[in-house]
C-alpha cells in the first residue's frame, strides 16, 4: 500500500465539494455533467460519481435522508479520488476498513470548526464549489476552538453505525445494479471493531430554562428593533420550540410545501398544524394558545388576516425577496444562529458565562430537543410522542430525565469519610 493509500495526512490534498443540494441536483438536465475535480479524474471515477448521484436522487422524497447519504458518499468518493486512487469496483474488504479508520481520524485540513459553509455558492450566475467547505465538522464553542484544533477528531458510536448503514445500502445497490462484482461491506464480519458495546453518554442538547428565556427574549428584542426582518425570526423560534419542528419541516422541499392553511381548526374549535416529517410521515400537532397567539402576531406583521382560511396557500415562511417560501435549511440555520448569538451575548453580560458558551455551541435541532424535554415534565408522554412524531414512547422516554436527576440528587451528598 502506498503512502497515499495508507492515509498519510501530509500528502492528502484539500477536498472540493462534489454533490450540490437536492434542489440543484434535481434540476440539472444534463445527467452527465461533472464537477471539475471529477471531470479531470479517470473515467472509472467519473462513472462512480454519476452512479452515486443517481443513487442519491433515489431519495429525493426525503431531504433528511438525502443529506445524510450525501455526507457519507461524498466522504467515500473524496477518499477514493484523493487517497486510495481507485474506483468503487476496485475496493476490497480491506479498503473499506482503511476508509473507516480514515473517517475516525481524518486530516485536520479536512475538518471545519462550526462550519456552516455551503458546499456551493453562486458567483456571477455561476455555481462554484465553496473553498471554505469541509467534509468533516467539529462543533465547539468559540472559546474552545484553539484547543479543538489540537484534538484528534473521532466519530461517535451512532455516527459509525450511520456510516455502516449508508455504505451497506450503497454497495448493495451497486451490486444489484451489476456495477460491482462483489460487495466489500457485506464481507466485514466484525463491525464491533468500530461499534463498541458501551453505554452511550447522551450529549445534552437541551437548553436550560434560563437559556430558553434569554433566547425567546432575544427573538422578541430583534423583532422590536426590526419587525420587517425579525418578526419572521420570532415566529420561527416559537414554532421550533412549541411544535418540536425539524428544520426540514419549515422549508419547501420536493415532498412538502408548508403553507399557512396547514394551521387549521377542527369541529371542537381546536387548532392543529399538519406537516410531513421524517420518513415521509404526515402528522398533526396540537397548537397551544401561545403558539396560536404567535401565529396571529406573525400573520398581522405580514399584512394578512389574524388566522388563515382553509383555502389560503400563502407560504408559511416566505422569502425576503421574490415569491414562494424559503427552500434552504441553511437560511433557517443562519436565522436561528443569529438569535442564539444575540442571547449568548446577553447571558454573558448578565453574569452567566457557562450558559453563554453552551448556547453558542447549540444548533437548530436543539430547539426540538428543548421543546420536547420541557413538555414531558408536564404533558402525558403519549401526547408528546404523537406531536413529536416519535415512532414509539421509548424514544420519547429518552427526554425524561426526572429519574436520572433524582438518582444524582440522592448520591450528591455521599461522604468519602462518613461521620
Amino acid at each position: 500500500m502506498t503512502d497515499a493509500q495508507a492515509g498519510k495526512k501530509t500528502t492528502i490534498a484539500l477536498p472540493v465539494a462534489l454533490f450540490d443540494t437536492l434542489e440543484q441536483l434535481s434540476t440539472v438536465h444534463d445527467e452527465n455533467r461533472l464537477p471539475p475535480p471529477i471531470a479531470q479524474a479517470p473515467v472509472a471515477i467519473q462513472k462512480d460519481y454519476l452512479i452515486s448521484r443517481r443513487f442519491l436522487l433515489e431519495y429525493k422524497g426525503s431531504v433528511d435522508t438525502f443529506n445524510s447519504y450525501r455526507r457519507e458518499l461524498e466522504r467515500l468518493l473524496q477518499w477514493c479520488l484523493l487517497i486510495r486512487k481507485a474506483s468503487f469496483s476496485q475496493l476490497k474488504r480491506e479498503d473499506i476498513l482503511v476508509f473507516m479508520d480514515f473517517c475516525q481520524h481524518p486530516p485536520s485540513h479536512w475538518i471545519g470548526l462550526n462550519n456552516t459553509a455551503p458546499r456551493f455558492i453562486d458567483k456571477s450566475g455561476v455555481r462554484l464549489a465553496n473553498p471554505n467547505w469541509r467534509p468533516f465538522v467539529v462543533r465547539v464553542p468559540k472559546s474552545q476552538q484553539q484547543e479543538a484544533k489540537k484534538t484528534r477528531f473521532t466519530l461517535s458510536s451512532n455516527a459509525i453505525k450511520a456510516l455502516f448503514r449508508v455504505l451497506s445500502s450503497f454497495f448493495r445497490y451497486l451490486f444489484e445494479e451489476d456495477y460491482i462484482n462483489s460487495n466489500p461491506v457485506a464481507k466485514i464480519r466484525q463491525k464491533s471493531r468500530y461499534i463498541k458495546k458501551t453505554i452511550d453518554v447522551r450529549l445534552n442538547r437541551t437548553l436550560s430554562l434560563t437559556q430558553w428565556r434569554y433566547v425567546i427574549a432575544a427573538a422578541e428584542a430583534l423583532a422590536a428593533q426590526n419587525p420587517q426582518v425579525h418578526e419572521r425570526t420570532l415566529f420561527i423560534m416559537v414554532a421550533l420550540y412549541a411544535m418540536y419542528l425539524r428544520i426540514s419541516e419549515l422549508v419547501e422541499t420536493p415532498r412538502w410545501v408548508p403553507q399557512m392553511n396547514h394551521f387549521y381548526t377542527d369541529s371542537a374549535s381546536n387548532w392543529w398544524f399538519k406537516t410531513v416529517g421524517k420518513g415521509n410521515k404526515e402528522r398533526e400537532i396540537a397548537v397551544s394558545d401561545e403558539m396560536l397567539k404567535a401565529l396571529k402576531r406573525y400573520r398581522l406583521s405580514l399584512g394578512l388576516t389574524a388566522l388563515p382560511s382553509p383555502q389560503e396557500n400563502t407560504p408559511l415562511i416566505p422569502r425576503s425577496r421574490g415569491y414562494g417560501g424559503i427552500s434552504s435549511t441553511r437560511q433557517i440555520r443562519r436565522i436561528v444562529q443569529n438569535c442564539f448569538d444575540f442571547a449568548a451575548t446577553e447571558l454573558a453580560r448578565d453574569g452567566y458565562p457557562e450558559e453563554s458558551e453552551f448556547l453558542r455551541a447549540a444548533t437548530v435541532h436543539w430547539m426540538r430537543h428543548t421543546g420536547i424535554s420541557h413538555d414531558v415534565l408536564t404533558r402525558q408522554r403519549e401526547h408528546v410522542r404523537d406531536d413529536a412524531g416519535h415512532s414509539s414512547s421509548a424514544i420519547t422516554d429518552l427526554y425524561i430525565d426526572i429519574e436520572k436527576q433524582d438518582r444524582h440528587k440522592s448520591g450528591k451528598n455521599k461522604k468519602i469519610r462518613p461521620a
